[in-house]
C-alpha cells in the first residue's frame, strides 16, 4: 500500500493537516515552523501543568481570593487545572501526529483550526500566569521548591522521553541536508547532555540516608479539620483532635460587644461566605464590630460547606455527620479554648483588627485567655499586636514569630511561616540552632515528605485525616545508591540510541540495496525482452 493510502499517513494526515486523501502543497518553510511552534507549545503547556499541579496545595486560598472578588463560589482552580490537562494533551496529541507524519515521510501541514486552538491555549496560559504574577507572587517560589520532591523522576522520564524520540532523530538526520544535519546533530548532542548531566544539580532532602531522617512533623489543625467539617467550627476542632494533632490553629476578631469569637474572613462583607448573614440582615458588614456576639452566634455556619462542598468531601461524611455539620455554629474563643484545655493542645491564632487601638483587641482577648483557665504553655501567641503587654502580663505564653528577623531580633526560639519562605536548607540550619519552625499551609502528600526530610518541627494542614497516616516520606534514597541508578539509567539509554541508530542505518541501507537490485533488474528485462516482446 502507498504512503498515501496506508492507514496511519492518512490517519496522522488529517488529523493534523484536514489533508485525507493527499498531503500538502503548501511551503515547506512555513510548515517546519509550525512544526516547531507545536514542538515548543508541547513543552510550554506541559510545564505549565505541572506548575499548576504543585499549585493544587494552595488551591483554597486562590478559591477564597477568587471570592472575594466574585461573590461567587467556584472551584476555581479545579477548572484551571481541567483546562491545563485538556490542553496539554491537545498539544502532544498534534505533536505526535506531526512526529508519525515525519516517520512516514509525509509533507506537514497545520491546519488552520489547530493554529486557533494553539493561539487560544497561549492566551489562556499567558492569562493564568499574568494573574498569579499579580495576585499570588507568592506562588512561584513553590514550583522551584517542588522541584526537590520531583527532579530525580522527572531526569528519569526525560531520559526515557530522549529514548524513544531519537528513531525520529536520526531519521531526519540521516534525511536532512549537510548544513542541516550539523545542526542537527548538534541540538541533540547538547539537549542530550543537559537531560544526562542535570542530576550533578539536583539537590533534594530527601536524599538522604533513612537512618538519618528526622522526626515526623507534628500536625496542627488550620482552622480545625476543614476538608471533614466547616472551617472554625466546634465540629472541625474536634475532627482535628481526632487526627491527633498538637495545636489548633484559627483566627480571632471581636464583637461589638468585645467578644473575642473565631473567623477568618475579615474583608468586605466578611460573613457572606461561611454564614447564612445574608438572610438576616440586608446592610453589608464589613467590620466584625458591627454585630453583637448574640447576633453572630444565631448565624449559621455549617450549611455553607454541604451546599459548596469546597473541598469534595462532603461524600465522606456519615448521615450523622452531615446533619452536625449543618447545625454548626460561629464559636466563641472561650469555647475553644475550653476543649484545648481539656485534651491538652495548644492554641495558635491571627487576629484580625476591629479597633484602631491594637493593644485593646489583645487586652480583651488576653483576659479571656487568662479566664479560661488554660495552661499559659498551651498558648501560642502569634499576632505582633500587643505582645510586649502579653510578655510582661503573661510571661508563660509561647511567644511565636512570622519572620527570621524578628524572631531573632527578640531571641525567640519558635518560628510560624509559609512553606516556600525557607529553603529546605535554612530549615535544617534553625533546625540545628533548635529553632522550632511550623510551616503553613501544607495540603498535599508530596510537599510534607519534602518537608519531613527537611527537618519541619511542624506543619499547619488542612488535611490532617490525610497527612496522620503517613508512615514515612514518599521516597527517601541515599545518595550514593541514587548516583548508581542515575548512572545506570544514563548508560542503558545510550547504548540503545546507539542501537537503535545502528539499525536504523542498517535497514536504510538494505532498504536502498535492493531497490537499486530491482530498479537493475526491471531495466535488464526490458532491455533483453523488448524485441521477443514487439515480435
Amino acid at each position: 500500500m502507498s504512503r498515501d493510502k496506508s492507514c496511519c499517513g492518512v490517519c496522522s494526515r488529517g488529523l493534523y493537516s484536514c489533508h485525507w486523501t493527499k498531503s500538502s502543497t503548501n511551503n515547506k518553510n512555513h510548515a517546519c515552523l509550525w512544526f516547531l511552534v507545536v514542538t515548543v507549545l508541547t513543552l510550554l503547556s506541559l510545564c505549565w501543568l505541572y506548575t499548576s499541579l504543585v499549585m493544587f496545595n494552595d488551591r483554597d486560598d486562590v478559591n477564597c481570593k477568587l471570592f472575594t472578588i466574585l461573590k461567587h463560589w467556584v472551584n476555581w482552580f479545579m477548572v484551571v487545572i481541567i483546562i491545563s490537562a485538556v490542553l496539554s494533551s491537545y498539544c502532544v496529541l498534534l505533536l505526535m501526529f506531526a512526529l508519525i507524519q515525519v516517520v512516514l515521510g509525509e509533507k506537514l501541514d497545520l491546519h488552520s483550526l489547530h493554529k486557533f486552538f494553539l493561539f487560544l491555549g497561549v492566551i489562556f496560559v499567558a492569562s493564568v500566569v499574568i494573574g498569579i504574577s499579580v495576585k499570588w507572587p507568592q506562588e512561584w517560589p513553590t514550583v522551584p521548591l517542588s522541584l526537590q520532591a520531583t527532579a530525580p523522576f522527572l531526569q528519569f522520564g526525560a531520559v526515557v522521553a530522549l529514548t524513544l524520540l531519537s528513531p525520529f532523530v536520526f531519521r531526519g538526520f540521516h534525511v536532512a541536508t549537510k548544513g542541516s544535519k550539523f545542526l542537527i546533530a548538534v541540538v541533540f548532542l547538547l539537549v542530550a547532555a543537559a537531560i544526562f548531566l542535570s542530576p550533578l544539580l539536583i539537590q533534594s532532602p530527601c536524599l538522604i540516608d533513612l537512618e538519618n531522617l528526622p522526626e515526623k512533623p507534628k500536625l496542627i489543625g488550620h482552622r480545625g479539620a476543614p476538608m471533614l467539617a466547616p472551617e472554625n467550627t466546634m465540629m472541625s476542632f474536634n475532627k482535628s483532635i481526632e487526627c491527633g494533632v498538637t495545636a489548633f490553629e484559627t483566627d480571632v476578631q471581636l464583637s461589638k460587644d468585645r467578644i473575642p469569637f473565631l473567623m477568618h474572613d475579615h474583608e468586605s462583607e466578611f460573613l457572606l461566605r461561611t454564614t447564612d448573614a445574608q438572610q438576616f440582615f440586608n446592610q453589608t458588614f464589613t467590620h466584625s464590630n458591627n454585630l453583637t456576639w448574640e447576633e453572630l452566634m444565631h448565624l449559621n455556619a455549617g450549611e455553607w460547606f454541604l451546599e459548596k462542598d469546597p473541598y469534595h468531601t462532603v461524600s465522606l461524611l456519615s448521615d450523622e455527620e452531615k446533619t452536625n455539620a449543618k447545625d454548626q455554629t460561629i464559636p466563641s474563643l472561650h469555647q475553644l479554648l475550653d476543649l484545648a484545655k481539656q485534651h491538652s493542645v495548644s492554641v495558635i491564632f491571627d487576629i484580625y483588627n476591629t479597633t484602631d487601638n491594637d493593644n485593646n483587641d489583645a487586652v480583651d482577648i488576653v483576659k479571656t485567655i487568662s479566664d479560661s483557665g488554660i495552661n499559659p504553655r498551651l498558648i501560642l501567641w502569634l499576632p505582633p499586636q500587643g505582645r510586649e503587654y502579653v510578655n510582661m502580663k503573661f510571661p508563660g505564653f509561647v511567644q511565636v514569630y512570622s519572620s527570621k528577623s524578628q524572631m531573632h531580633a527578640k531571641n525567640g526560639s519558635h518560628l510560624n511561616v509559609k512553606y516556600s519562605a525557607l529553603s529546605t536548607n535554612e530549615i535544617r540550619e534553625l533546625r540545628r540552632e533548635n529553632v522550632t519552625v511550623n510551616l503553613w499551609v501544607v495540603n498535599e502528600r508530596w510537599l510534607f515528605s519534602l518537608l519531613w526530610c527537611a527537618g519541619a518541627s511542624s506543619v499547619t494542614t488542612n488535611s490532617c485525616h490525610l497527612l496522620k497516616d503517613v508512615a514515612q516520606p514518599d521516597w527517601v534514597l541515599a545518595p550514593h545508591k541514587y548516583k548508581t541508578i542515575w548512572i545506570l539509567v544514563d548508560i542503558a539509554s545510550v547504548v540503545t540510541m546507539i542501537g537503535l541508530y545502528i539499525l536504523g542505518r542498517k535497514s536504510r541501507c538494505f532498504g536502498q540495496t535492493e531497490e537499486i537490485h530491482r530498479n537493475g533488474t526491471e531495466a535488464w528485462n526490458e532491455r533483453e525482452l523488448s524485441p521477443f516482446l514487439s515480435t
